[in-house]
């Protein structure tokens, strides 16, 4: 409700002065787009089922940073679930992935690109660097479609 009152006062003001209105509804245009965006601390979550295969993600976004939990059932794989924190940059989550899996701790480093109500997780080339496997250039990864997590309702 207090975004219309300054909304309406912007516009109000702008229609006074005349020659500033094209700024005013850049900044108006501006505030709207803000507050529409997600809000602090929002959680979503997505899921993708293919054939025998399920993942689950749940993300929870705090700005620029993210976190969550992501968890993968791939039929004739080792199962894993575990944990995620990192950031957004761009249309891009970019974060590290602690999980179990044959009974041992890994951690990995996962990209994930956000496209309408879907996340598409990318791969590439990656290697060792202290005992975790980060991605060696995440310009070079693809996108291919191949886990491509829709948006569901949280339960």
């Amino acid at each position: 409700m207090k975004n219309i009152f300054v909304i309406l006062a912007i516009a109000l003001f702008a229609s006074c002065q005349g020659g500033t209105a094209k700024k005013t509804q850049a900044k108006i245009d501006s505030a709207i787009v803000s507050n529409a965006s997600t809000p602090e601390n929002a959680v979503t979550c997505y899921q993708y089922i293919k054939n025998r295969d399920t993942a689950t993600l749940t993300v929870k976004t705090a700005g620029n940073e993210v976190s969550g939990s992501l968890g993968y059932n791939l039929y004739e794989k080792d199962k894993n679930s575990g944990t995620f924190s990192g950031h957004v940059k761009g249309d891009t989550l970019i974060a590290d992935y602690t999980f179990h899996s044959e009974g041992k701790i890994s951690v990995r480093e996962i990209a994930l690109l956000k496209q309408g109500d879907q996340f598409i997780e990318g791969f590439g080339d990656v290697e060792e660097i202290k005992g975790n496997i980060k991605f060696k250039d995440i310009s070079k990864l693809k996108f291919d479609n191949s886990i491509v997590f829709s948006k569901i309702d949280c339960k």
